[in-house]
């Protein structure tokens, strides 16, 4: 089988399931960011980020990879193992959210986006996820995608903080507190 279709030449794709869509429609930049969001993972965990982090890039790697799925799939395709974000993800973020979190001080102020690698590049994945819900937002303005999309990549944003605070303090690089 070879890579190249030459079927979007003409600057359309397809959806999971055959529809054809422009390659500039909301849905394919919603699942395109949701796909970069997933790469920046994958650099960060390429650079070793540690045994404790590890672990749960690659979870949230698999569930982004099913995220993507459920966006490239409209809401009225019934189609048989297509596989959508459910509650079941956004309560794994909220549980390592918590588990990260209690191991570090409380913030008494903002902190600038960077420190050691592995948390400057965390902190980058988190704007790209804010993003990719800035697309899915507009995305569910104008089609059904149901609820646990936006909610999962709310959620998500705000573990990716704590593990680049987490990441910064495991290697003892102090945050860099915003001043105005």
């Amino acid at each position: 089988m070879k890579i190249y279709t030459k079927t979007g030449d003409g600057g359309d794709t397809a959806l999971f399931g055959g529809q054809r869509v422009p390659k500039d429609a909301l849905r394919i930049e919603a699942y395109g960011t949701v796909d970069e969001l997933n790469s920046i993972l994958g650099i960060i965990r390429a650079d070793g980020p540690g045994r404790e982090l590890d672990p749960v890039l690659g979870t949230l790697q698999d569930q982004l990879f099913v995220l993507g799925a459920d966006l490239a799939t409209p809401r009225s395709l019934q189609k048989k193992g297509v596989l959508r974000i459910g509650t079941r993800e956004t309560e794994y973020i909220e549980r390592e959210i918590d588990r990260f979190d209690a191991d570090l001080k409380p913030l008494k102020s903002f902190i600038l986006p960077g420190g050691s690698p592995a948390a400057a590049r965390m902190h980058f994945a988190r704007t790209v996820c804010r993003r990719a819900e800035r697309a899915v937002v507009r995305l569910s303005r104008n089609e059904d995608i149901g609820d646990n999309c936006m909610v999962y990549l709310n959620r998500l944003s705000d573990l990716l903080f704590v593990l680049a605070r987490y990441a910064n303090q495991s290697v003892n690089v102090p945050e860099v507190k915003w001043k105005s």
